[in-house]
């Protein structure tokens, strides 16, 4: 219904951000009590609505019924990958020619582990650098469920490898999936041990500092990015605090349903125009893929907040039931400007980057 012949009433009780109504305030209340909207939520460019994904913004669109207002300006402004809106199709196509990705090829070895104890990036960024990890496994196992890790890889932000290896698994491999790994046994054989590999890449990630003191900002460690990380740190035998991982397999703007992930092909193909995994899969093209994906939700422009997390001490009681009467003579306006975000935003690590 058009926003102009609704009543006082039916507007009262609209939620700002998803445009969600509700015959009664105090279910709005409750609405934005559970839903977490905020600055930091996909948003259309054109209505304003937030999305709680990507996905959902995409179906909201281009899907196969969209809002047709919104689709019809998109269509000529907005952009397939990033799903931003441009001012003209011009800046549109001046946008494309770097929103719209092509296939890594690897640029060389900047690094071998040997050399990891160098702390200063060659780049001379400052506050914690980014790397992104790939493995690829093999069937061990006496019906080949069990994944072993047999390649394994790490890029820097700018695509270089820093270190990249075959990988000695300590039980028996039953099946190499030599069509999707193109693993022999004789790239094996002459792998380097998973204890050393372990070592080696914790080394680098903690820099220096021990990991149960590893801090989010003004550490020497580095955030590393990947798709389903906690298999591929399993496999390799590794723990890596939480806060220093972003996992493109959960997060919340990536994810198919709240809790149904994408798969990175898809997420690759999608939000960076190009396709993986069409042949023998080499995890540098993974570890490139997971990079690209975080970079563009890091350089996503969301307003910045001091304290963005609901789960930040200022914003705790935000929504109390001790507030409930104070918050339903809120308008829905008021009310999204008290509601903050229940996931960490990539956004968020520029203010990371900026510290000394």
């Amino acid at each position: 219904m058009d926003g102009r012949f609704e009543s006082s009433e039916t507007l009262r009780n609209k939620c700002a951000a998803c445009f969600r109504q509700f015959n009664r305030m105090d279910h709005l209340v409750e609405h934005m009590r559970i839903s977490y909207h905020s600055v930091h939520e996909p948003t259309c460019g054109i209505c304003r609505k937030h999305c709680r994904s990507m996905e959902s913004l995409r179906e909201h669109l281009i899907g196969p019924l969209p809002k047709v207002e919104c689709a019809s300006i998109f269509s000529v402004q907005g952009c397939n990958l990033c799903l931003n809106i441009f001012e003209s199709p011009y800046s549109l196509r001046l946008h494309q020619g770097g929103c719209q990705l092509s296939r890594a090829i690897p640029a060389g070895l900047i690094s071998r582990m040997s050399n990891l104890g160098i702390q200063d990036d060659p780049n001379g960024r400052s506050g914690p650098q980014v790397v992104a990890l790939a493995c690829k496994m093999v069937s061990g196992g006496s019906d080949g469920s069990f994944d072993l890790c047999a390649r394994v890889c790490l890029v820097d932000e700018d695509e270089n490898i820093i270190f990249q290896s075959y990988v000695r698994p300590q039980n028996r491999v039953t099946n190499y999936r030599y069509e999707t790994t193109g693993i022999r046994p004789e790239n094996l054989r002459d792998g380097m041990p998973i204890k050393k590999v372990q070592s080696k890449i914790l080394d680098f990630l903690c820099n220096g500092e021990p990991q149960w003191t590893i801090q989010s900002r003004r550490g020497r460690a580095k955030i590393l990015v990947g798709h389903r990380l906690d298999h591929d740190l399993e496999r390799l035998g590794m723990e890596y605090p939480a806060h220093m991982i972003r996992d493109t397999a959960k997060y919340p703007p990536l994810l198919k349903t709240s809790k149904l992930s994408n798969s990175l092909k898809y997420l690759t193909q999608a939000y960076c125009g190009y396709d993986i995994h069409t042949g023998i899969q080499d995890p540098y093209e993974d570890c490139v893929a997971t990079m690209r994906l975080y970079l563009k939700m890091r350089r996503e422009v969301h307003p910045m907040e001091d304290y963005p997390l609901t789960t930040d001490g200022p914003n705790r009681n935000n929504f109390a039931a001790s507030r409930q009467n104070e918050l339903e003579r809120m308008t829905p306006e008021e009310m999204l400007e008290i509601s903050r975000c229940d996931y960490y935003c990539w956004c968020l690590d520029y203010g990371r980057m900026a510290d000394p």
